[in-house]
């Protein structure tokens, strides 16, 4: 097998072999009793729903019929693709639409696209006559917010409304929560009628602009997203944007974003740009407002396409744009919070392995620790082909820090891989290839079932001491195969959170490679192989769980693989042959894991910290928001104190969340409350190691 490139991205691996001649003739005629301006399939689209189909049948790591199984599951995701918060079809939109629950299998292989433009052209009519109404609301006078009434943000679980009237008043409430957000935040109300009028016309202007591609696209989606939640199909305009992305040079934030709902997304923050750096845009983040410089004013981006979002938040190199970003993990009663990010030239080369050493004071000893921080596994693929002699290598630049690290005596290496998303397969294994022996580190299993073991074939250790990695939920891919392999050989302790549990490998197929056509065809990114661990378990799913596991914000349920209902499932193949190192045994892991335990019954601050920890979750799972202003004044302060008491347990610092990094003292350093405790953990290992005791077993 070729060395893979594997992350939470697409990426190009490897190529399938076309048979054009099978699928020509297939394609079924449909229908078209639609009016002029309904969307409408094209013959182009046609024949690639009956190609990618028979790809996806032969070629996706999971195999599949298609059957009424797949169909229901199709309708369901292309439904809540469509209309998930349930805010435009009626009851009875979505009963007509039935007839199509058992027929998609069909019409995928028969290139019959009448399911996809009916139930979109149907949402297209809804959604004027939902425009129509808030405009209507929005020429009454101001809404009264002294009435007690409320709004459940969260709307994935209710009933399709059964009349215009019970979906106008679910607007009625949708609007005036909108409207109330804005009134808090300061806005005067003429103003809060304009910008609302604004975006909702914006929205309607967005509207009048999807094209039969874009329908297509999601379409043919509901149905990867059946198969595994990596599979994707990217139209022809989606496809060639991907590839300029891929090859050009990105200047700006350095954030990966799309469009989700009414909402711009982050989908991945790019390890070396400015927001990577700056550390508080998160990945699921959503951006609603964009200024430009220290005085422009924020210009709402709700409702707009992704592609004139990015063209207002991308920009000149040392420019200012401020974002105001709807946070991932924020309560429903939070405000937005604002993010200043002076743009530059993103390069992928510059976030680089780093290296800080520091001393902790444990049992009245000093132990002096050197740490390692890897934000992704890069390796310059090109520059390696070419031998030249200082390529960038996450193994290479690590291996130069380990030996400053052993040049300062430190007594034992943290490797922080928290947030790390993957990269470079060829890396993750001779990063495992420093601290261990020669052995293997990972089996890849393919769709045929053929599985090859990938090994580390330098017997050299570049480093023997005491070693700990730490992961937390966002660390995948590669991370997940390095950390995996340093727990399965014993040859350090694992710590922080579950890691993601993305076991799985894709490949991206150029269609138009594959199949001979005068039009461009798209493209598409197809799950074809898995990953195990050495001792033979998947990390699909359930990741890499640490020896000793840190209170974390995030669920399994809520981030991570295992969140996606469609993700491929965990299973085990045999071990490979390995051989276990001496530097730790599970009694030292388990007075390890009592000393931590202790710690967290009878130290304060990690006390406080869990207990604070259980309340924002538990105030997260409440969607219900109070339309009244005193109340939600009330409920928002409440929410604030939450979030401070956490922040103020994570960090000394005391400035506010719209400090640029770059104004901040140099002498002030983050507390990270999750290092402290990795640093304790390794000194607590580092002094069993010393023991007599000990280190007679």
């Amino acid at each position: 097998m070729k060395s893979l490139l594997i992350a939470l991205a697409p990426v190009l691996l490897l190529g399938l072999q076309p048979d054009d001649s099978r699928s020509r003739g297939v394609i079924a005629s449909h229908p078209s009793a639609i009016s002029e301006d309904d969307l409408k399939p094209n013959i182009t689209q046609e024949k690639v729903e009956a190609y990618v189909t028979k790809i996806f049948s032969g070629y996706h790591y999971r195999k599949f019929g298609l059957n009424d199984s797949l169909s229901n599951k199709m309708y369901e995701n292309y439904l809540n693709e469509i209309d998930r918060a349930k805010l435009y079809f009626l009851a009875s939109d979505v009963q007509s639409f039935e007839k199509y629950r058992n027929q998609l299998d069909e019409s995928l292989s028969n290139g019959d696209l009448t399911a996809a433009y009916d139930m979109y052209n149907t949402f297209r009519k809804r959604y004027r006559e939902r425009s129509a109404y808030i405009d209507k609301l929005l020429t009454k006078p101001a809404f009264d917010f002294t009435v007690d009434e409320s709004f459940n943000t969260d709307r994935e679980k209710v009933a399709w409304a059964k009349t215009p009237d019970e979906l106008n008043e679910v607007w009625r409430k949708l609007i005036k929560n909108e409207a109330l957000e804005l009134r808090i935040s300061g806005k005067a109300d003429s103003s809060i009628v304009t910008l609302l009028k604004d975006r909702y016309k914006n929205r309607e202007r967005n509207l009048g602009r999807f094209r039969s591609e874009q329908v297509f696209q999601m379409y043919m989606n509901a149905f990867c997203e059946v198969l595994d939640p990596h599979t994707r199909y990217f139209s022809p305009a989606d496809s060639d944007r991907f590839k300029q992305d891929m090859y050009q040079a990105l200047e700006g934030i350095g954030a990966v974003l799309r469009e989700d709902g009414n909402y711009i997304k982050v989908v991945e923050v790019v390890p070396g740009g400015p927001a990577f750096k700056d550390k508080r845009l998160k990945k699921d983040d959503r951006i609603i407002g964009v200024a430009q410089g220290d005085e422009g004013k924020y210009e709402d981006i709700v409702g707009w396409y992704v592609d004139d979002a990015v063209k207002k938040i991308k920009g000149a190199k040392g420019t200012v744009v401020r974002l105001q970003v709807l946070a991932a993990d924020a309560l429903p009663s939070d405000p937005p919070k604002e993010i200043r990010l002076a743009r530059e030239k993103v390069n992928l080369q510059t976030s680089r392995a780093k290296k800080e050493v520091v001393t902790i004071t444990q049992n009245k000893h000093d132990y002096k620790i050197g740490i390692i921080q890897i934000p992704s596994f890069y390796r310059d693929f090109e520059s390696a082909g070419k031998r030249d002699k200082d390529f960038a290598s996450t193994t290479r630049d690590v291996q130069k820090l380990l030996d400053s690290l052993k040049a300062e005596n430190v007594e034992g290496v943290v490797i922080d891989l928290r947030n790390n998303g993957g990269g470079s397969l060829t890396e993750a294994i001779s990063l495992t290839g420093l601290f261990i022996s020669k052995g293997p580190v990972v089996q890849v299993r393919e769709q045929t079932g053929e599985t090859e073991v990938q090994s580390d074939l330098n017997p050299e250790v570049n480093y023997d001491g005491p070693l700990a990695v730490l992961t937390n939920r966002f660390s995948a891919s590669a991370s997940e195969i390095f950390a995996a392999a340093i727990q399965d050989y014993k040859r350090g302790i694992v710590l922080g959170e579950q890691t993601y549990g993305k076991g799985t490998v894709q490949t991206m197929v150029d269609l138009n490679q594959w199949i001979k056509d005068p039009d461009k065809l798209g493209q598409i990114n197809i799950t074809v192989a898995k990953f195990y661990r050495i001792n033979g378990s998947s990390t699909q799913r359930k990741g890499v769980s640490p020896d000793i596991e840190f209170p974390s914000a995030f669920s399994a349920a809520e981030y991570g693989e295992s969140s996606q209902p469609t993700a491929l499932p965990w299973d085990q193949i045999a071990t490979t042959r390995y051989d276990l190192t001496k530097y730790l045994n599970e009694k030292q892991v388990e007075k390890l894991r009592e000393k931590y335990q202790q710690r967290l019954k009878n130290e304060p601050e990690l006390k406080t910290f869990v207990d604070e920890l259980e309340l924002f979750r538990k105030a997260r799972e409440n969607t219900v928001v109070s339309l009244q202003e005193t109340k939600r004044k009330k409920e928002r302060e409440e929410a604030e104190k939450k979030r401070q008491a956490l922040k103020k347990l994570e960090t000394e610092e005391e400035d506010d969340d719209e400090t640029s990094v770059a104004t901040k003292p140099a002498d002030k350093k983050k507390k990270d409350i999750y290092m402290i405790e990795t640093e304790r953990i390794l000194a607590d290992y580092i002094a069993l190691i010393k023991s007599p005791s000990m280190a007679k077993r």
